[in-house]
């Protein structure tokens, strides 16, 4: 057998147990319990102010992208935008399978807006900015947090910290339209919105 061959054996072996740990982590995330949102959430977007359950546009299910787009700075983070440029294309796929999407971002809609336009980004992007939503969920951090390593980021305090770091939320609203928090991930874990999401509730 060639080295060659035992190689692509060995790759498809590390990919079908990946695809396993995947798979039961998905199964784990889905036994999380859910936590109901009591805040009140405004946010401003293109079509005016949105409560978090106007996000849901009907659906019973929102994926949040929390972009790092920080106010009054002109930096456009590069792994926020690579994996933005994979939405509009799964997002159809997102809707027809009751999930809504929208990004979040501290910075205000007119700062976000001439990046989105720029980018061509289709979705809905909205501002954050005057509400505690993305310190909330643990994406966004004082200067004072930052300097003295205290930011609680990926469930832990890390050393790699910044004002504002990326995470995906996801929600869900219950029979009597209340909204619940279902859970969270950060770092690598956007991976899963380059393409679609596996199982977000």
């Amino acid at each position: 057998m060639s080295v060659i061959i035992k190689v692509m054996q060995l790759q498809i072996v590390n990919v079908k147990a990946s695809d396993y740990l995947r798979d039961k982590l998905n199964a784990e995330r889905r036994t999380l319990p859910w936590v109901m949102v009591d805040k009140p959430y405004m946010f401003d977007g293109p079509n005016g102010k949105e409560t978090l359950a106007d996000l849901f546009e009907g659906r019973s299910q929102l994926a949040i992208y929390h972009f790092m787009l920080t106010p009054g700075s002109d930096h456009v983070c590069e792994g926020c935008a690579f994996l933005a440029d994979h939405i509009d294309a799964a997002r159809m796929h997102f809707e027809h399978a009751d999930l809504s999407f929208a990004a979040v971002s501290r910075a205000p809609l007119s700062q976000i807006e001439p990046v989105r336009k720029r980018m061509g980004w289709r979705f809905k992007w909205v501002s954050s900015s005057g509400n505690d939503f993305n310190y909330d969920y643990h994406v966004s951090f004082t200067q004072e947090q930052v300097a003295k390593g205290e930011a609680d980021y990926n469930y832990g305090t890390t050393p790699y910290a910044h004002v504002d770091l990326p995470g995906t939320s996801v929600f869900a609203k219950d029979a009597q339209g209340k909204v619940l928090h279902t859970y969270s991930s950060y770092s690598r874990g956007g991976e899963l919105l380059l393409g679609a999401l596996n199982g977000s509730t």
